[in-house]
């Protein structure tokens, strides 16, 4: 069974800075892209950052120049850095990873969430 656990979440003032971590557990061949999503309070889940397998990055126009997306494919593991936070960075960050199983294809995985709540 694939999990999909991200953690690093909590409690910021604006202008400050977190990094988020999801590691992928399982029996996987590989993992694709990876990525970010976040839900702010009353809005629908929204792109923050992806990344391919390559290493190509992609953002979301709000968060550009502020976060960066990294992988350790060795360690299974994608980082969100984010940088310079602003109240509407508020919500429920979710990771999201697409795996090849072994006579399965291809999957995506959600995780549970981590709370980002940056204060004013």
């Amino acid at each position: 069974q694939v999990q999909v656990v991200e953690s690093g979440g909590g409690l910021v003032q604006a202008g400050g800075s977190l990094r988020l971590s999801c590691v992928v557990s399982g029996s996987i061949s590989s993992i694709n892209a990876m990525g970010w999503y976040r839900q702010a309070p009353g809005k629908q889940r929204e792109l923050a950052a992806t990344i391919t397998s390559g290493g190509i990055t992609n953002y979301a126009d709000s968060v550009k120049g502020r976060f960066t997306i990294f992988r350790d494919n060795a360690k299974r593991m994608v980082y969100l850095q984010m940088n310079g936070l602003k109240p509407e960075d508020t919500g429920v960050y979710y990771c999201t990873t697409n795996v090849r199983i072994s006579y399965s294809g291809t999957r995506d995985y959600w995780g549970q969430g981590t709370q980002v709540t940056v204060s004013s």
